[in-house]
Parts: C-alpha cells; sequence; structure tokens
C-alpha cells in the first residue's frame, strides 16, 4: 500500500500541514490505542482493548483488521479500521469501515474524507465489491457526513446476536 500526501486547507496557520494518509504500522500503536479511546468516549464508553491485542490483529501472523492513519507533523490526527465482510448468497466481498475517527482539533478539515477515500481503495484493491459503515442512531452528523460521501442508508433488517466463545 502507498502512502498518499495531501495539502490541507489552511485553518488558520501561517501554510498548512502536510497530511499523509498511511497503512498503520507498529510504532502507531500507542496513538490508535488513545484514539480508540477517545473515539469510545465519544459515544459514553470506555474502550478496554489491550495494545498486545491491537498488535495482534493489525501485525500478527493472521492479521484480522487493517488500519489507515492520518499523519501531520509527525502525530497521528486520524484513523480508520477496517475489517473484511461477506454476501455468501452474491459471492460478494466487502469492507466494513468499522472505526472512523479524527481528533477534535482537526475536524472539518477534509481528513475524514480523505480517510475514507484511502478505505475504498484499499476495498477496491483487495477485491472487495462494496465498502459498509454504520453510524448510531442519532449521530445526525455522522448520518449526513456518510450520505455526502455517497452512503447509502440501509435497512436494519433484525437483530443481531452474540455467542461468547470463551
Amino acid at each position: 500500500m502507498h502512502n498518499t500526501v495531501i495539502k490541507l486547507e489552511p485553518p488558520a496557520l501561517d501554510r498548512p500541514p502536510m497530511l499523509t494518509i498511511r497503512a498503520a504500522r507498529p510504532g502507531d500503536l500507542q496513538q490508535i490505542l488513545d484514539m480508540i479511546a477517545l473515539l469510545a468516549e465519544c459515544h459514553g464508553d470506555t474502550a478496554k482493548i489491550a495494545a498486545v491485542d491491537l498488535d495482534r490483529d493489525l501485525f500478527g501472523a493472521n492479521p484480522w483488521i487493517t488500519a489507515l492513519v492520518a499523519e501531520a507533523n509527525g502525530r497521528l490526527i486520524g484513523y480508520a479500521l477496517l475489517v473484511p465482510t461477506y454476501r455468501a448468497t452474491e459471492g460478494l466481498r466487502g469492507m466494513d469501515l468499522h472505526h472512523l475517527f479524527v481528533r477534535a482539533d482537526h475536524r472539518a478539515h477534509g481528513i475524514g474524507r480523505h480517510l475514507v477515500s484511502r478505505a475504498r481503495e484499499h476495498a477496491r484493491i483487495a477485491g472487495c465489491g462494496y465498502l459498509t459503515v454504520s453510524a448510531a442512531t442519532g449521530n445526525f452528523g455522522a448520518h449526513r457526513f456518510y450520505e455526502q460521501m455517497n452512503f447509502r442508508a440501509g435497512p436494519v433488517t433484525g437483530m443481531r446476536y452474540v455467542n461468547a466463545l470463551g
């Protein structure tokens, strides 16, 4: 996967920061964990993930997820987590945009849009025919954002059940 360097509109700085959207690296783990905790807080939750779990799932022998990060001035300012999915009745691979987060002090500058664009590119390269995302029922800002990014709202078709295996 290649890096994308994007020049952002200046928020109020003398010159705009250079933004790089790239695949996560092992040295990014702590900053990603910090942002996962911030996203959980936004939803009134607490992140319980440990560095060892994220490392296993991103960089282990059998990686389970993909992380794309937005970096500016040597600091991670956003991330997207992608998880494979499948529509068996259609034989169609997909990718779920499981998390999308931009730090509060960097929002409204197009970083989320760039992360979604790279997520789409990653999914296409992986042979996927679709990208899904979900947003909480009352999160109208997220609803508008995803609709502006050409996602279509779809009905929830039933209950989702969980069976703990451990």
